[in-house]
């Protein structure tokens, strides 16, 4: 290699790794719930009855249908709203996959998502597992996001969701 093109790819190599989009950012949130799945899976099971126990959200609309391209509009406490998508919903594995249909970066930081949700046995059959994982990227996709719209916002909005999705649906199912 010559020294003109060591010099060149000098120049371009550092410009080259900013310029690339934004890396996927991951919540994983599950907690034990002292319940069988069937009871926990009854509360959680209707795709837009999110708001009758996550304590952010105000309202959960959508068609009452647990099946593939149902959508739920979530209006959370602040009057903010998104919608998402189902993609997947099985009974028998108490699972379902949604997506983010309409972002909201003033509702959540984040530009889209897939997620999710899955009650399994625990220990015993006395206690559930209940499990979010989702996969997301920030709100502002582009090299230099502001900071409420980097990775470290939405991580932080996201786990912090789902970690009130999971105390409120504890609760939920204790009373």
């Amino acid at each position: 290699m010559n020294l003109l093109t060591k010099i060149a790819l000098g120049f371009v190599f550092p410009f080259a790794v900013f310029a690339h989009g934004p890396t996927p950012q991951k919540a994983d949130e599950s907690l034990v719930i002292q319940a069988p799945v069937e009871k926990v899976w009854a509360v959680i099971k209707q795709f837009d009855g999110l708001d009758k126990w996550h304590p952010d959200v105000k309202t959960s609309t959508g068609e009452g249908k647990n099946e593939s391209g149902s959508v739920r509009i979530i209006t959370l406490k602040n009057d903010e709203q998104f919608s998402e998508e189902l993609d997947f919903y099985s009974e028998q594995d108490h699972l379902y996959k949604y997506r983010l249909k309409k972002e909201n970066t003033a509702a959540l930081p984040i530009s889209s998502h897939t997620t999710s949700v899955q009650v399994k046995q625990g220990e015993n059959a006395n206690t559930s597992v209940v499990s979010i994982k989702s996969r997301f990227y920030r709100g502002d996709t582009g090299n230099t996001p502001s900071n409420q719209l980097n990775d470290e916002s939405a991580v932080k909005a996201m786990t912090t969701f789902f970690k009130n999705e999971l105390s409120g649906l504890q609760q939920k199912v204790a009373n």
